[in-house]
């Protein structure tokens, strides 16, 4: 039976004296993060049908080591090391997303907005404003998790980085056997491309980056120049849980559409005609 805490508000787990749903929020947050954890550890597991014509589904760019074998892989000429080496261990799947998520992951595990997003829906702390958290421990400054999450603003640099990547593999979608040409996967890889580069040039640390740093935005030319890219970014930031969704969802079906295509599940229109 739950008791009296401060203020004379019931204390327990997620009781709360608002009337509102609340928690539908967090549940979908949660059933949302959950689908696409379970799909990408699955997808980065198989190892195969991540190609397709000039398609490189996101979870494998780039691309380091290639098993040729594997069906629907890529041409072993694209990986940046070749094929898998003989020293492998055989414990680790020879799947080139093994060896690249673990950057993404730990761009968006660290996210400012999805630390309150996962932080209310998986360890309920609190599960939503004025709702009562799990009991824990009193609070003993930044240790273990949240020193790694200051590991953000690092791992912003490997994001951009993979923003050209991904940029790269999407132009090279609009080219096959040499002929330039325009498939529904074509537009699919520049979307999610697109998305993911509003997500994350709308991060907090790239917009203090660019201008937070600043005391004066009119001092000089230089100045004034960061502060326009400051605006133009704090659009992005203003609305970095829009794109957050946007290109979590999309990364997740870029992947799915390209293993379905390459399956022989759904066929894609393109002006090659195959």
């Amino acid at each position: 039976m739950n008791g009296q805490a401060r203020g004379g508000y019931q204390s327990g787990v997620a009781v709360t004296v608002r009337n509102d749903t609340w928690w539908i929020s967090p549940l979908l947050t949660f059933l949302g993060f959950s689908t696409f954890i379970i799909y990408s550890t699955w997808s980065a597991l198989q190892g195969n049908h991540y190609y397709y014509g000039s398609y490189l589904s996101p979870f494998y760019s780039p691309l380091i080591f290639i098993n040729p074998y594997a069906v629907g892989s890529a041409p072993v000429e694209h990986a940046w090391l070749g094929a898998y080496p003989s020293w492998w261990p055989t414990f680790i799947p020879q799947s080139p997303a093994f060896l690249i998520l673990a950057f993404p992951g730990a761009f968006r595990f660290t996210c400012y907005y999805y630390r309150k997003a996962y932080y209310r829906s998986f360890a309920l702390t609190p599960p939503g404003c004025a709702v009562n958290p799990l009991p824990r421990r009193d609070y003993r400054g930044e240790t273990f998790l949240l020193l790694f999450q200051n590991l953000h603003r690092y791992a912003l640099y490997f994001a951009l980085l993979f923003i050209v990547i991904l940029y790269y593999d999407a132009f090279r979608a609009f080219v096959r056997d040499g002929r330039w040409g325009v498939g529904v996967g074509s537009l699919v890889l520049l979307l999610n491309a697109t998305f993911l580069a509003c997500y994350t040039l709308g991060c907090h640390s790239w917009r203090h980056l660019v201008g937070g740093r600043l005391d004066c935005f009119s001092c000089d030319s230089l100045s004034k120049k960061r502060y326009r890219i400051w605006q133009r970014v704090t659009f992005l930031n203003e609305r970095h849980q829009l794109f957050a969704w946007i290109s979590l969802f999309w990364v997740g079906f870029s992947d799915l559409y390209v293993r379905l295509v390459s399956m022989g599940v759904w066929r894609d229109f393109s002006t090659w005609g195959n």
